[in-house]
Formats: structure tokens, sequence, C-alpha cells
């Protein structure tokens, strides 16, 4: 495997499901095959967007989470003490919108390993760097209502042992990134501090591999949208984490930047940490040029060294129509490569 060049380029995670496997443009589509068909569909979906990925030039690839109808919920069906009959309704993200969400009702525990055939299927088709993408423990407990353990920071514990003994066997598999999404860590700031970082390091206790915290303002649903715009002229909520965040045991953070009102001086909070930029927004339907790509990539290079920059997206773009998306990945990756020749290579 090459060593990765400058301002490498990855996205956050998921893509688009393709029409012939689930609905199209929706957060929580429905599949629309079943049985063996559907576990086919998944591959063919994964193999799809490898390709796509590889060939708009990005350097790190995910299986788009052909594999999961939900960031969460799709590793969370695989866990025992959650009770799927029993919906209590919730305010996710403090409150931003109300969903009926699963219970938990008794002890927590991994009934098999949830993503291993997956990665195995995905990293026998590419050898590019191979990122997987689990939900981190904070955003689960912000997903999930709680009959059982009596606090969030009890059931968050519980959740990052399972995940660690999830990123441990996907390790073994041959993942080269374990990224954690926890896009909660913009909301419970004060919680971030005093648990969050806890069950996050428990998460990845005794990975080799890199490890990652995504950290955004969400996907590009009208609710995220509306949220905000009551945000003001500036969105700070990175500067009450990131002083945390340098000090834990995580090696990268990936953060909003593209199209948002996030002051990038703000990544000057984390010199120990390789920063993935978010220079795709996720929230429109238009494609940026590779030159704003650049532009949102240079402007990072003010805050931090251009050796520990790395070429991302907001966000996952599975709500977005296909080709917008794929036509967002060929910009991450031309932005990339115009910052190399800006700046030059180097080895990793």
């Amino acid at each position: 495997m090459s060593s990765l060049p400058l301002f490498p380029a990855t996205l956050a995670g998921s893509l688009p499901k393709p029409f012939w496997l689930a609905e199209t443009e929706k957060l929580w589509p429905q599949w629309r095959l079943t049985g063996a068909q559907l576990e086919v569909g998944k591959q063919d979906a994964a193999l799809l967007w490898l390709k796509r990925q590889e060939d708009a030039g990005l350097d790190i690839v995910t299986d788009g989470e052909q594999f999961r109808i939900h960031f969460v919920h799709g590793f969370l069906e695989h866990v025992a003490g959650i009770d799927w009959q029993k919906k209590t309704q919730m305010g996710i993200r403090n409150n931003r919108y109300t969903v009926d969400v699963p219970t938990v009702t008794g002890a927590l525990e991994r009934k098999k390993p949830v993503h291993g055939d997956e990665v195995r299927f995905t990293r026998s088709h590419t050898r590019w760097r191979l990122k997987v993408t689990l939900p981190g423990p904070m955003t689960i407990c912000d997903t999930i209502a709680d009959a059982h353990y009596g606090s969030r920071p009890a059931m968050a514990m519980a959740f990052a042992e399972i995940l660690n003994a999830e990123a441990r066997e996907l390790e073994a598999l041959g993942v080269d990134v374990v990224q954690f999404d926890e896009p909660a860590f913009n909301v419970f700031m004060d919680e971030v501090k005093d648990w969050g970082i806890a069950a996050l390091e428990r998460a990845a206790q005794g990975l080799a591999c890199k490890t990652a915290v995504h950290i955004c303002y969400g996907y590009g649903i009208e609710a995220n949208i509306r949220w905000k715009g009551t945000l003001g002229s500036e969105w700070r909520q990175y500067e009450e984490i990131f002083p945390a965040l340098n000090r834990s045991r995580i090696d990268q953070v990936s953060l909003e930047a593209q199209g948002s009102k996030v002051p990038l001086s703000l990544i000057r909070l984390l010199p120990d940490k390789d920063i993935l930029v978010g220079a795709i927004d996720v929230a429109t339907n238009s494609v940026e040029p590779p030159e704003a790509v650049a532009a949102i990539l240079t402007e990072a290079t003010k805050h931090a060294d251009s050796r520990r920059i790395q070429a991302c997206t907001n966000c996952g773009l599975a709500p977005l129509p296909r080709e917008v998306a794929a036509a967002k990945l060929v910009a991450l990756g031309a932005g990339a490569r115009m910052m190399r020749e800006r700046h030059g290579h180097r080895s990793a």
C-alpha cells in the first residue's frame, strides 16, 4: 500500500443508496429488496461506490454505509437488551426533532459481530486504505431511550464496551481507520467534557489503527438546516470541546467547514490531531468546483500544518441524489489534487 499524499481525500461515511436497493433521497429509507437478493444488492452497491471513490481520487475509502439503513440503528439492531417494539417518543439533539425510538430494557450485549462480513467483503475489493464508521456512544444515547441503566453516562459506557469489541475485530480484518460518529458532541458540550470523551476513548481503547471522531452539524435535512439558522453569525460549538479532544487519545477529528459559519481558526485548538476538514457541503445539491474545495483547505493551512490536514465532506452524503453525491466526490478529489500541485507531496 503506497504512502498517503499530502491532503489525502476521504469522506465522512455514508453515500446514497442506489434506486434499486432502497428508497432514494431519504435519511431513513426502506429496502426495496429482501432476503438473499438484499444481501447481494448491498454488496453490488458497495462495489459501485468503491469504484466511484477510487475514480474520484479519494485516498481513504468507505463502503458508503450501503449495508445499513441508518448510521446508528444499523449497528443497534444487532445488540441485545433493546426492545424494538417498545417505542418511546424522544427529542433528538436536544429536541431539535422528535422521533419514536426503541428502548433499552435490559443489559446491553452484542449478539454477534455486526459489520465483520461487510468489512471482509469491502477489504477484499479495494487496495485503498479503508475506513469504517461506527456510531459514537453519546450519539447512540441521544438516539435511543433508556429504561434500564438510569443515566446516560452509564448507558454510554455500556455501549462503548460493545463498540470496542466490534472495532477491535474490524481492525483485525484490515481496517485502516475506525471513525466514531458523534454529532451529539456539538449539542451537549458540557456532557462531552464530563463523560462523552471518556466513553469515546473506551470505545477506541486498544486500537492500533487510526482512530477518528466525526463531529458535524448534521445531515442536510430540514430540521438541521432550521437549527443552523438559530446559531448566529459564528458557530463556535467546537471551541468548547476541542481542547478536551486534543488531550484525548483519538488521532483524528473530522469537522464541518464548507458552507458553514465555523471559524476555521478553531482548529488551532487541535495542535496534536490530524484534522479532516469538511470541504463539501452536504446540505445543498449544488456541486462545489474544485477551487472551492481548495479554498477551504487553503484557509485551514493558515491554522494547522498542511501535513495534518485531510480533505473530507461535512457529513454523510446519504440523503443526496446519487449523481450529485458522485459529482461532489469528484470535486473533493480534484480539489485535493489541486492543493498537492501547490504544496507538493509527503510520505506517510
